[in-house]
C-alpha cells in the first residue's frame, strides 16, 4: 500500500511536455492542493517555449547544468547548480540550456500546477 506522505521518484514516468522539456511529476495531486513538484530536463542546445501560469507562483531550483532564463520585461539571466528563480503569477518566461549536459530543476508550483493554467505565448 502506497502512504500519502511517501510519493516515490520513478524516472520512467518521464513525458515531454509540449512547452519542449522533459517532466517528472514528483508531487502533483488534489489530496496536496497548495504546491506541486516536478523534475524538469531541457536537453543540450534547447530552449522553451515562452509560456506564463495563471494563478500560480514557479520557482526553479536549478539541480545540474546551465542555462539562461528569461522572465518578463526583465535581462536574461544565467542560472547554474543551487541557483533559485522566482517567477510570478501570469509572467512570460523561457529557460535555454546554454550546457553541454542536460540543464535538471525542481519546479516547485504554488497553489499547485494544472495544465489548465499553462498558456503558450509562441505562436
Amino acid at each position: 500500500m502506497t502512504e500519502h506522505w511517501l510519493k516515490k521518484c520513478d524516472l520512467s514516468d518521464e513525458y515531454y511536455f509540449t512547452e519542449g522539456c522533459f517532466i517528472i511529476e514528483l508531487s502533483n495531486s488534489s489530496d496536496d492542493p497548495n504546491l506541486s513538484i516536478a523534475r524538469a530536463r531541457v536537453e543540450p542546445g534547447k530552449t522553451t517555449k515562452w509560456h506564463s501560469l495563471h494563478g500560480i507562483t514557479e520557482r526553479y531550483v536549478i539541480i545540474e547544468g546551465s542555462g539562461l532564463i528569461e522572465i518578463g520585461d526583465f535581462e536574461p539571466q544565467q542560472v547554474s547548480i543551487g541557483d533559485t528563480v522566482i517567477i510570478p503569477p501570469g509572467v512570460p518566461q523561457r529557460i535555454s540550456n546554454t550546457g553541454k549536459c542536460n540543464l535538471i530543476f525542481l519546479a516547485l508550483c504554488t497553489p499547485r500546477f494544472k495544465e489548465s493554467c499553462y498558456s503558450s505565448l509562441d505562436n
